[in-house]
């Protein structure tokens, strides 16, 4: 499998980009990036039904994973929404927003330190939110977000799209779309193990870290669950401070080995 595989199914209104700008892409980025230019170029409009995961894998020879997690991107971007057993739709997309904060601009360590900061007042407010306004079918959607990350740990599968909709399903659940909008915006860059070199980690330590992350995960779900606003904004500033707090402890690990 190859960059050039995905480059000669760039779509139609856009010229294949050459193989060498793309060399440090992932694949499934280059796949984020000509699904985002067929919505823009309305080839693929608001309201669409998106190809379904074995579609997409016949279409750019690509696997599951690499699908899946391109799907996890454009959903963080807030360019697709997926409902549980019906599929995944392609959302009306905000081009004026204020919001300037560009994700691939997060680029070192720090950085993720500082908007970890920011997210730790917006996600603590958010849950507290949540706690008062949830509905029963957001505490279903966030319940079917845990049970994917923890049946995913030891099977070795996705964990960071079942972790992004939990998040964002909280975001959903203060009925305040500007929350939405921010945590679309920022996206999966910014979950922190994805800044983690977890290959260093033996598969014990990795999937006992994780689960401690889920761990933290249902805490929020409980105070969001009973209506505890108070227990609800404590169990969230405590996990993204925990997350703060492991992105810092690695940060200063590559400073001491560099």
């Amino acid at each position: 499998m190859s960059i050039s595989t995905l480059n000669s199914l760039s779509v139609k209104t856009s010229p294949a980009v050459p193989v060498e700008r793309k060399r440090q892409r992932s694949l499934a980025q280059v796949m984020v990036e000509q699904i985002e230019e067929r919505i823009r170029s309305g080839q693929l409009k608001a309201g669409d039904k998106m190809p379904s995961e074995a579609e997409f894998v016949s279409e750019y020879g690509v696997s599951r994973t690499v699908v899946r997690e391109a799907i996890s991107k454009l959903q963080a971007a807030g360019w697709v929404d997926t409902q549980h057993g019906i599929g995944t739709f392609v959302l009306e997309h905000r081009t004026n927003t204020s919001f300037r904060i560009n994700p691939n601009d997060i680029a070192t360590s720090m950085d993720v330190l500082a908007i970890l900061e920011l997210r730790v007042s917006l996600e603590t407010e958010a849950a507290g939110l949540a706690a008062q306004r949830r509905s029963e079918e957001h505490l279903a959607a966030m319940r079917r977000a845990l049970d994917e990350f923890e049946a995913n740990i030891d099977q070795g599968g996705d964990t960071v799209a079942p972790d992004i909709q939990f998040h964002l399903t909280i975001a959903r659940a203060t009925g305040n779309r500007y929350f939405v909008d921010v945590m679309s915006h920022l996206g999966s860059t910014l979950l922190p193990r994805t800044r983690l070199n977890t290959a260093q980690y033996p598969a014990p330590e990795l999937i006992a870290y994780l689960h401690r992350v889920n761990q933290e995960h249902e805490h929020i779900y409980e105070g969001i669950a009973r209506q505890d606003i108070e227990a609800a904004r404590a169990a969230m500033r405590l996990h993204l401070g925990n997350g703060r707090e492991r992105q810092r402890r690695a940060l200063a690990e590559r400073q001491t080995f560099s």
